[in-house]
């Protein structure tokens, strides 16, 4: 994944739709994108492995392989940022899609603008770099690293390790985790979440909050980040 350089940011499309499959690469080109088209799940695959793309733009419903099946096989090596396309906004394959490591998820027919701000949100993520360090965490140590427990935090480096061992995050999940490490015991609800992680600078559909602390615990412990009930998540020291 490249997104710091001037180059223009390359996208792969995974649509089985030709119309559109056509409109939205035709969109995204018109804002400068790089875009690569893929017309079913294995071919997606195919091409995800290959490298090289700054963003994944995945389409639920795919021929041969579908998009759930497609993001869970995408996140077995890459932690690249993953977008999913479904047609409806209460469908069980929009929660399906955030549990199998998607990052977000646009609903179909695809407004530009907003598919755009996704993109742009996520590509941000992805290349996050905290502009100072937390100023509450468990433990610094000397170097800048952040210690909870069995899980250490290295803010500059962006990296994250649970009793010595990397953990690969996806760009939501480190951003989510950051978030928690500059407020340590401090209760987040899920609208400062997804204003502060997500980007959004209007409410947002809460399941990607809740299922994203799923894959992070599932990652870095399931009783690191405790659910207040009726409140949000809190990051236990």
């Amino acid at each position: 994944m490249r997104v710091s350089d001037s180059s223009p940011v390359t996208v792969l499309l995974v649509e089985d739709d030709d119309v559109i499959r056509r409109s939205v690469a035709m969109a995204l080109e018109r804002y400068g994108y790089h875009v690569t088209v893929a017309g079913d799940g294995l071919t997606g695959l195919e091409l995800s492995r290959a490298g090289g793309y700054d963003l994944l733009l995945l389409d639920v419903m795919l021929p041969g392989l579908d998009g759930i099946g497609l993001c869970r096989r995408i996140r077995e090596t890459s932690m690249d940022p993953i977008l999913m396309m479904s047609a409806r906004s209460d469908s069980v394959d929009v929660v399906s899609g955030l549990e199998a490591g998607a990052d977000d998820y646009v609903v179909k027919p695809v407004d530009t603008a907003v598919l755009v701000a996704r993109i742009r949100s996520l590509l941000r993520r992805a290349a996050y770099a905290p502009s100072e360090q937390p100023e509450r965490a468990g433990r610094t140590e000397p170097d800048g690293r952040l210690v909870f427990g069995d899980l250490t935090i290295d803010p500059a480096a962006l990296e994250v390790y649970r009793d010595g061992e990397e953990i690969a995050l996806a760009p939501t999940e480190l951003r989510l985790l950051l978030e928690f490490a500059a407020h340590p015991g401090v209760v987040l609800n899920r609208q400062t979440l997804l204003r502060n992680v997500w980007d959004y600078g209007w409410d947002g559909d809460s399941r990607v909050v809740d299922l994203c602390v799923q894959r992070l615990r599932k990652k870095i412990g399931a009783d690191r980040v405790e659910t207040v009930r009726g409140f949000g998540y809190k990051l236990r020291r």
